[in-house]
């Protein structure tokens, strides 16, 4: 949802479902011996807190220098002692507690978020999941932590002062008894205003999110493009709301304080007036009307506290439906599945349909034809002619809607998921890189450790070494975010040395040399030609020099298979073919690069 949009359900009082929001908190495995021990902590604050009226009753009267006996001060001094660690020990634990929960939830998340299959990725945008992530958790870490805490005080507090003056005048408790409907008459309505308000700006958060992560992770584009003023207008969309309703809820605080002010003053006002007169009358003590007074606090304080529990509750339920819906999600099947032969098997595609979700029409339309082992199979045609989800469905980020991809005779849906794809070496276009060293990414997902010799060779058939030696650090050197400190064919030859180091059997090559000048597309092709030896490869390009000695030509037109042959066969006898090879592959015009280019390029 977009910052500048109204959340539908901000109006709506929550429906969120209480059984569904106590097993996400069992998912999160809290600790409930922990609880118990800072429920218990808590107990015996309250308790003791509840006796220090009582003791100040009886100092009060019988108050003389005389009176004053050592006991008496020392068993004041320990209750205060007692209370104070009690009270600073089930803080300590309910915080800890919630810190538990808070990081049992973002791994549940984590681990969700990196198991979906990437359809799911097509439809939801990336901050918002962050938000997930970051934002809904610390919601429901704060009211199992800071605001249970409080609740549970409260209500012990309430219904342990409400006993002790029943037993000491019953009059004035009634009189007391008023703050009750009188505050929850002022703190619920205020309460659930404040819930609306912080759902709304759960949502605007969340929305705020993505357009940071949108933007800042494609800032050239933003200032390549001149975008700065239609970006920063975009942002301030949703830092207004924001600040909206930041406002709105300052109101709403700026009410609960001056209002909890007044009813507790008009109370105490209340209580001296009458219980004066009680004391004057001698139907109460001094000491007792004092020790009403601390109770009458130990009332009014603990609602609030409570009040704010459930409206934070309430709020935490909203971001449990969030992670609920997310963790409810179907993940991609990685295990269950049949182990693979140890013998490479063709791979074949039999009649392979696809569309996707939302789409317009399908991408690929009863697509078949086999992918020779130990081969090269190049996929040309036009764009948007399907060639890129073709390599999506090998390696299964989706599932194809008829049909089916063959690995021998069985489809590759049966086999275990990361053995499959720990057969595969993809190499794209954009060869993305991980925030990290230049060893980190060359070996990045491996789940073994790679020795530096390993390392070395790699690079060198990469033709990487040469560029990574003249750094300073050498393979410690940090690429920055998504490799930014590296050159585009610099880039390509660490993806290419990632392959290598996986010793995959199935080559895919997505446009590997597509976005390179000559110099640098002259060395990843020789980088390139040392990965594909003996692998059966399939690779998307639109250069000639990529395609022309491929061992099958595949030709992909609007989602289907108009010809297939090799380079001679197919420009003989497939007219679009002889066309695009003639436009786009420069197939009248081959570029000859000189050795010295050649030599000049391992530095680029």
């Amino acid at each position: 949802m977009k910052p500048n949009e109204p959340n539908p359900n901000s109006n709506k009082k929550p429906t969120g479902d209480w059984k569904a929001f106590f097993a996400l908190l069992r998912q999160a495995k809290p600790s409930y011996g922990m609880f118990a021990a800072a429920f218990a902590l808590s107990l015996i604050n309250t308790v003791v807190s509840l006796f220090v009226p009582l003791f100040t009753r009886n100092l009060v009267d019988g108050f003389s220098l005389q009176s004053i006996r050592f006991a008496q001060i020392a068993a004041i001094g320990g209750a205060f002692l007692v209370q104070t660690a009690a009270g600073a020990f089930s803080i300590f634990l309910f915080n800890r507690f919630g810190q538990q929960m808070l990081k049992a939830l973002r791994s549940l998340l984590w681990r969700k978020l990196l198991h979906l299959p990437v359809s799911h990725y097509d439809k939801e945008e990336t901050g918002a999941l962050i938000s997930r992530v970051t934002n809904d958790t610390g919601v429901i870490k704060q009211v199992m932590s800071e605001l249970l805490s409080g609740f549970i005080t409260g209500v012990i507090s309430i219904i342990g002062s409400v006993v002790i003056l029943l037993t000491l005048d019953w009059q004035m408790t009634l009189v007391l008894l008023i703050a009750v409907p009188l505050t929850l008459g002022i703190l619920f309505p205020l309460g659930r205003q404040m819930y609306r308000i912080s759902r709304s700006m759960q949502d605007e958060t969340a929305g705020f999110t993505s357009i940071l992560q949108q933007v800042l992770s494609e800032i050239r584009l933003v200032k390549s493009s001149g975008a700065e003023a239609p970006e920063y207008a975009r942002g301030m969309t949703g830092i207004q709301a924001l600040y909206r309703l930041g406002l709105k809820e300052a109101r709403v605080q700026a009410l609960i304080a001056p209002l909890m002010g007044l009813v507790i003053m008009t109370l105490m006002v209340v209580v001296i007036g009458f219980g004066g007169l009680r004391v004057s009358s001698g139907a109460l003590s001094a000491g007792e009307l004092v020790a009403f007074l601390l109770y009458l606090i130990q009332i009014i304080m603990p609602l609030g506290q409570i009040t704010g529990f459930f409206t934070q509750l309430q709020k935490a339920m909203g971001a449990a439906q969030n992670m609920i819906a997310t963790l409810g999600k179907p993940e991609e099947i990685r295990t269950g599945g049949k182990p693979l032969p140890q013998t490479e098997l063709s791979l074949r595609l039999d009649r392979v349909s696809f569309a996707y979700n939302g789409g317009n029409g399908p991408v690929l339309d009863e697509v078949s034809f086999p992918i020779p082992t130990g081969k090269v199979t190049a996929l040309v045609g036009p764009s948007g002619s399907g060639k890129t989800t073709l390599f999506s469905l090998i390696e299964r980020f989706y599932e194809p809607t008829g049909g089916r991809v063959l690995y021998g005779d069985e489809p590759i849906t049966t086999y275990d998921l990361p053995q499959w794809r720990a057969r595969i070496g993809y190499v794209s276009q954009e060869s993305p890189l991980m925030s990290g060293t230049i060893r980190d990414n060359i070996a990045y997902g491996l789940d073994r450790e790679v020795s530096d010799d390993e390392l070395r060779q790699a690079a060198a058939m990469a033709y990487a070494d040469a560029f990574i030696d003249e750094l300073p650090h050498q393979y410690d050197t940090e690429v920055g975010e998504r490799g930014i400190k590296l050159s585009g064919g610099q880039r390509q030859r660490i993806a290419i040395a990632r392959a290598l180091l996986r010793d995959p059997q199935l080559l895919m090559l997505d446009e590997a040399t597509s976005s390179l000048d000559s110099k640098s597309e002259s060395v990843v092709q020789q980088a390139l030609a040392n990965l594909m030896q003996g692998r059966t490869t399939l690779v998307i390009a639109h250069r000639l020099s990529t395609v022309v000695d491929a061992d099958q030509i595949v030709f992909l037109d609007k989602g289907s298979v108009t010809g297939i042959g090799t380079h001679e066969e197919l420009a003989a006898s497939h007219p679009l073919y002889r066309e695009f090879a003639e436009q786009q592959l420069r197939y009248a015009e081959q570029p000859a690069y000189a050795d010295h280019d050649r030599e000049e390029a391992l530095n680029v």
